[in-house]
């Protein structure tokens, strides 16, 4: 047996004696001084796991993770610049283009926030049809979060069954705008469209079968015995840690806070449906771990699903556009304001400034995944190296809307 390779002691990196056993030519009572050196990779910028354009510059002793360091940037467009230099109303598309995973819910944020300051009245039906929209995106989102998250952590069959279920929404979305990822359906004032003839039919036809299979889906990863291993007490955020770094959304509820715009500052007819707001309990774990955040993204989806259900239910005839926007293609209400949405990811934040005129003068983007993924400095040290693709999967970061 060789003798172990000795490279430069970090400063940082004590001393290590091991035995080394099993050589005969080596008395067995002979120790050796082995010095470990801390050695930095780099996960991505292209890498599956990292959901997108990031660099994780990281630090192992061994397997063992020492220091974690996000680099973004790759993926910036000057997107809050160019919120300033277009008017309001041909700003609407390139919301879609942050978290393009849920640009129905991009869309509103903006909409909603321009409306306020310009003290836009938008049609009930409108409202109605945005709610639908904004659902289903949250429930596609979602599928794209849980079916990436089974490749993280090695398992490759669940990807093909959110997958199914994902298509089926996005044709459902296709159906009513004639777009499968970036919609530019909400408008401010309200929609594109009014509903198609059979849209709402289909969308019940879905959803009966798609809580059906998310049974299925729960029996194949949710509390698959690997899975669990993989993602329980690992990657644990304490409900202060997560107050201190802004999180929001279903990683701020895995926590354990019970918390959600919909429910504490209601916007569209939020006030108008029941629904509950799911958190981390510690099921198969600590509150908090891996496993919570995953599963408060399976139990909203049901939520969405039962938001729907009454959005079609109480839906009235009527208009689906304000009949006094058209204004906004000249000028605006001078004012400012912030607005805040829950989106798939966490709140979503728009502060615009208007001047009177038809595009803003300073608009500025609070988005969720940029925020969530400030933790990761803190949360990677001390784990395992394998563990890191685990934690960056459960936090469901979208560099577009990181990088903006």
């Amino acid at each position: 047996m060789a003798d172990a390779v000795t490279t430069a002691p970090s400063s940082s990196s004590p001393a290590r004696t091991f035995i080394l056993p099993g050589d005969p030519l080596r008395p067995p009572d002979t120790h050796v001084d082995v010095r470990t050196q801390e050695l930095q990779i780099n996960m991505g910028p292209q890498h599956p796991s990292t959901h997108g354009v990031l660099r994780v510059a990281i630090w192992v002793d061994g397997e063992i993770v020492t220091r974690a360091d996000p680099d973004i940037g790759y993926l910036h467009r000057c997107a809050e610049k160019i919120g300033e230099s277009v008017t309001n109303i041909q700003y609407v598309p390139y919301t879609d283009r942050y978290d393009y995973l849920a640009a129905m819910n991009n869309n509103l944020g903006y909409c909603l926030a321009v409306e306020r300051i310009a003290e836009v009245e938008v049609p009930e039906r409108a409202q109605y049809i945005r709610t639908i929209a904004v659902e289903l995106n949250r429930i596609a989102s979602h599928l794209m979060a849980v079916g990436t998250y089974g490749l993280d952590v090695g398992a490759f069959t669940p990807f093909f069954y959110a997958f199914r279920e994902r298509e089926e929404i996005l044709r459902i979305l296709e159906w009513i705008c004639g777009a499968r990822l970036t919609y530019n359906f909400i408008r401010i004032g309200g929609v594109m469209r009014d509903a198609p003839e059979g849209w709402i039919p289909d969308i019940l036809k879905f959803l009966d079968l798609f809580e059906s299979r998310l049974d299925e889906f729960n029996d194949l990863l949710t509390h698959n015995h690997i899975f669990v291993q993989r993602t329980a007490n690992v990657g644990v955020i304490t409900l202060e840690d997560a107050l201190a770094y802004g999180i929001t959304g279903p990683m701020l509820r895995g926590s354990g806070l019970r918390y959600d715009l919909r429910r504490e500052a209601p916007y569209l007819l939020y006030d108008r449906f029941e629904f509950d707001v799911p958190i981390g309990t510690g099921i198969k774990g600590q509150v908090g771990d891996c496993w919570d955040r995953y599963w408060v993204r399976i139990l909203e989806m049901r939520e969405s699903a039962r938001i729907v259900r009454q959005a079609i239910t109480q839906m009235p005839a009527g208009e689906i556009m304000a009949k006094n926007v058209r204004h906004l293609a000249f000028k605006s209400k001078p004012g400012e304001g912030y607005l805040g949405t829950e989106n798939p990811r966490g709140e979503l934040g728009y502060y615009l400034i208007s001047e009177g005129q038809p595009n803003s003068y300073r608009s500025r983007i609070r988005a969720p995944s940029f925020c969530n993924l400030s933790i990761l400095g803190k949360l990677l040290p001390g784990t395992m190296l394998a563990d890191a693709v685990a934690i960056i999967g459960s936090t469901d970061i979208v560099l577009g809307e990181v990088d903006r």
